[in-house]
């Protein structure tokens, strides 16, 4: 909490005791012990504040905010006040009421360096640059120590940053902060490497280069001490700025000298290299080639300087890959420029091969080599692998059928090169039974390797683990190609490999694939919180939980799931601010625009905006049944139609699409394509979702009075805006469905671990679209009669009746389509169909959304009914003639509740359906999986079965509320 080292004050004494309660999370005893304490020393403004805070943590915030206010207002000064009501308006993410605070506080003790101090990190946390500028200045002033005037220098380099026109920020935030620094410099009063980092950053950003050059090579860039080649790194970056190729060369040769196992430095040496051939470039006669020595501009150089590092490498205690991979590194690039000369480094196979004998034992060796695959014909694939085969030292034990490593060594010999088959795709070219012949063997071997594991912790992953992960890959190759029973073979074989290896996160990603693919969400939730995803992951790889949860009917999961992403964002903001203020505080300058471009890309995350749409229509979906609670659940929400807070021109992709291992060939991996048609996709489903919420939240902002027909009130009032706000947003509505209707046409096909498909082709082509679009045009016919009255409006009411009769229609249909089993047993053998599962949670929320829209529909008739009773009665006639619209009405509502009647009923027997099914007599007949593998797929199968009753079970809950609600639809 707040500081209780000044024992000089009396009060800290007192106010120990709540200190302690609010520490201890006890705040109702933190409240009394304040009201205590106010009791005998009413002007105790720190008690009153530790009150506030004790009120906000029991969800009293107005109370809380009023009493802090009324401590606010007396400007106080004294360190504990200040503090305490510094951490309540953090609480409260109000952090610009601090500002004010510590504004006030500077106004009364204008020499308090931490006051100062204070508002500075205040003004930080609120991103007021140009007053942060301010604020570090007038603390300069006052307690002259050069971090503070650096502090001033650093919020003129972010005004620049923030600025909207690069200009100004070129012309004059920029040159402003120059200037402060170079008198600095001139004055030599540059202390630390932090202030010489801020100068290089100041130049790079104005484009200095040379200037920034002049700082790092001089007697300032001594001090740039505390990175392992800073220095030379910086030179490097302003080399390449200037085109300076000469010095690039000679600096990277010299670098590698020094370390030939850098690569980064070998890319650059090459890059400068081929410059320097393509421009002729020759040295100067009898003067040194560069500032930084020697350079090298000819291949013949190049090959020596390379056959040079790996001499040098053979003499090292320690082996190292970065001279042979340098070696390949250049025949890729002469081979791309189509030059003759490659001949000199060797032939590529030839070499690879010879890294295999040296490497092939490192896990790494697989991804080194992966990169130059392409460099050997496809006809010698086979033999490449043939020939990397021979060098590894197994042995067939009598028991065993196939040849089996000795040793650690040769078990990862031997997966490298399993591995790069599958890159080569020799294994796709197998037909069936090879494929289940490989998928055998490679699980023989996974069972032998658990042998070197045995003395593996839990937290460690057992040697052979790869060799499960590629039978799953060509078990899921076999599901594609038809092979049903692969699939649960899939799911054997994970659920067994994640026993001996529990941490193995491929494993788990790949079960939370399976699952969802298959329809079963109930697993996915423990497997996706046993991996423990921290931070930026929530970003990166929460997709995969979002995306199924609430379209499997799993909705307590999905809002759980929901909320757990949407804290990860809302505390990203909080989080950065305290960054940043660490960045000041250590001087670490270069951090402080990396910080706010990450805070900026969480800002502008596709999968925050997801989570936040989809978070706000499941809220309304469980808690809103009738058009009150829909009113105060949008009110709660501060939802509003007019409001689109989607950064839609800014959205970034953060999600991790390879965050699975693939092995796959180019043409069969994931492509730059995929991820671009994938955003496409998930842009377009987003703004459907998003035009759909605000066309619900305008429900409760139409007016239900009846006006006269061209009423100047109704323009008044706002009502005709807010109608034609809904029918703006609907014209958006069908633009969005018409550009996701041809997007589908396309028929892309992602691969089988690529990016998730979104829900839209089945919305599409279930009804729902449609059924959606017809209510919200039936909003905006309801409203017309509601304006015009029902004398002139025999027009709208007929087209009322048509809309109510078609809507059943289409409702109907799309029960049609949640028709069938969940879960079949056929042959022996399991199948699922995750499609009707996902078309009755689509049959739910559109019953939702025909609930609401029906109770605006009532809202609007039932005045309109009691006024033709009250007219009736006056005229004491037994019979006035009943507009046909309340039939049409009462019809429909009765057609919606036999409906809704008949889904609970499906949904009933297809829980009895699923309960009944015995899944121990369904056996995997194929004699692939060994015996105890076997025991693994009651499990799974027990797990699928399980999730499809949890998910029907939800949605008949749902369903019976909304039943409810319509029982009471009676005008």
């Amino acid at each position: 909490m707040a500081a209780r080292g000044h024992v000089q004050d009396p009060n800290d004494r007192r106010l120990r005791p709540i200190y302690d309660y609010l520490d201890n999370g006890n705040n109702k005893m933190a409240i009394q012990q304040a009201d205590k304490l106010l009791k005998k020393h009413k002007d105790l403004h720190c008690a009153k504040v530790l009150k506030a805070i004790g009120l906000q943590r029991t969800g009293k915030q107005d109370e809380a905010y009023a009493l802090a206010q009324e401590v606010a207002a007396l400007e106080p000064t004294d360190d504990n006040s200040l503090q305490a009501l510094t951490i309540l308006y953090r609480e409260m993410h109000r952090p610009e009421l601090v500002t004010k605070l510590y504004e006030a506080a500077v106004k009364k003790v204008p020499n308090s360096e931490e006051y100062h101090s204070h508002l500075f990190m205040a003004y930080a946390r609120v991103g007021e640059y140009k007053k942060m500028q301010q604020a570090g200045m007038a603390l300069y002033k006052i307690v002259p120590k050069n971090p503070y005037y650096f502090w001033s220098v650093m919020s003129l380099i972010m005004q620049s940053i923030s600025a909207q026109d690069e200009n100004l920020s070129k012309t004059m935030f920029l040159p402003l902060a120059e200037r402060m620094v170079e008198k600095m410099v001139k004055e030599d009063k540059i202390e630390a490497e932090a202030e010489v980092e801020l100068y290089y950053m100041i130049l790079e950003r104005l484009e200095k280069y040379k200037e920034a050059l002049d700082v790092v090579r001089g007697k300032l860039g001594e001090k740039l001490t505390s990175e392992l080649q800073s220095r030379e790194n910086k030179c490097m970056a302003m080399y390449k700025k200037l085109c300076r190729w000469p010095e690039c060369n000679a600096l990277s040769r010299r670098l590698l000298l020094k370390n030939s196992d850098d690569w980064q430095f070998y890319i650059t040496y090459f890059d400068s290299m081929f410059q320097l051939i393509d421009e002729s470039w020759t040295p100067p006669p009898e003067e040194e080639h560069s500032l930084e020595g020697e350079v090298h501009y000819s291949i013949e150089q190049a090959v020596k300087f390379i056959e040079e590092r790996i001499t040098e490498e053979s003499k090292s205690s320690r082996p190292l890959r970065g001279p042979y991979l340098a070696k390949l590194e250049l025949i890729r690039r002469l081979r791309y420029r189509g030059c003759n000369d490659e001949y000199k480094l060797g032939d590529p196979e030839e070499l690879m091969f010879q890294y295999f004998k040296k490497f092939g034992d490192k896990p790494c060796c697989f991804t080194d080599l992966k990169v130059f695959v392409d460099l050997l014909p496809s006809s010698q694939y086979t033999k490449f692998i043939s020939q990397l085969l021979e060098v590894i030292p197994l042995s067939a034990p009598a028991e065993s059928e196939i040849a089996l490593p000795a040793d650690i060594k040769a078990l990862q010999q031997h997966l490298c090169v399993v591995q790069l088959s599958r890159l080569l795709g020799i294994y796709h070219t197998m037909d069936k039974k090879q494929k289940l012949t490989v998928v055998r063997e490679l699980m023989l071997r996974y069972h032998h390797g658990l042998e070197f594991g045995k003395s593996c912790l839990k937290t460690e992953l057992q040697f052979s683990d790869y060799y499960c992960l590629l039978a799953v890959h060509l078990l899921l190759d076999l599901w594609l190609e038809g092979e049903e029973t692969a699939v649960w073979q899939c799911l054997t074989v994970l659920e067994e490999g994640l026993s001996h290896s529990p941490s193995n996160a491929q494993f788990k990603l790949l079960l939370i694939r399976i699952y969802c693919r298959l329809g079963a969400f109930e697993p996915v939730a423990e497997l996706y919180s046993s991996l423990d995803a921290k931070h930026i992951q929530h970003d990166t790889i929460g997709y995969l939980l979002t995306r199924y949860a609430e379209a499997l009917g799993h909705y307590a999961a999905a809002s759980q799931s929901c909320n757990f992403a949407l804290r990860f964002f809302h505390s990203n903001q909080k989080d950065t601010s305290e960054y940043i203020i660490q960045a000041y505080k250590y001087g670490a300058f270069e951090k402080i625009p990396e910080f706010i471009a990450f805070r900026n890309r969480l800002n502008s995350s596709l999968h925050f905006a997801q989570v936040r749409t989809e978070r706000m229509l499941l809220d309304l979906l469980l808690e809103a049944n009738i058009s009150t609670s829909l009113e105060e659940s949008i009110k709660s929400m501060s939802l509003s139609p007019e409001d689109d807070d989607i950064p839609w021109k800014d959205l970034r992709d953060n999600r991790d699409l390879t965050v699975l291992f693939s092995w796959d060939p180019k043409d069969r991996d994931i492509s730059e394509e995929h991820r671009k048609l994938s955003l496409e996709e998930e842009t377009m489903w987003l703004r459907i979702r998003s035009l759909t919420l605000r066309l619900v939240s305008g429900l409760p902002t139409l007016s239900h009075a009846i006006q006269p027909k061209n009423s100047e009130k109704t323009a008044e009032n706002g009502v005709s805006s807010k109608i034609d706000t809904i029918r703006s947003l609907l014209q958006q509505l069908e633009a969005a469905v018409d550009s996701g209707k041809k997007f589908l046409e396309q028929k892309i096909q992602y691969p089988v671990l690529g990016p998730p498909p979104t829900r839209m082709a089945g919305f599409f082509s279930n009804g729902s679209c449609q059924c959606q679009t017809s209510l919200f045009y039936l909003v905006s016919d309801i409203y017309e009669l509601d304006t015009n009255g029902l004398e002139d409006s025999a027009e709208i009411q007929e087209r009322i009746g048509n809309s109510l009769k078609s809507l059943v229609e289409r409702l109907t249909d799309l029960f049609n389509k949640c028709k069938g089993d969940l879960i079949e047993v056929r042959d022996g053998t399991l199948k699922t169909h995750p499609n009707l599962l996902e078309n009755l949670v689509f049959f739910v929320e559109t019953i939702s959304i025909a609930l609401w829209v029906s109770s605006y529909c009532d809202s609007v008739l039932r005045p309109f009914k009691s006024n033709l009773q009250k007219k009736k009665k006056k005229k004491k006639e037994s019979s006035v003639a009943m507009p046909p619209v309340f039939t049409h009405f009462m019809d429909y509502v009765t057609e919606l509740q036999t409906l809704t009647s008949n889904v609970i009923d499906h949904i009933k027997g297809l829980e009895i359906i699923l309960t009944a099914l015995k899944l121990e007599e369904v056996s995997l007949k194929d004699t692939l999986l060994l015996q105890e593998e076997k025991k693994f797929t009651k499990t799974v199968q027990g797990k699928v079965q399980s999730s499809y009753h949890h998910s029907v079970q939800e949605i008949g809950e749902l369903l019976k509320k909304r039943l409810d609600t319509i029982k009471k639809l009676k005008i």
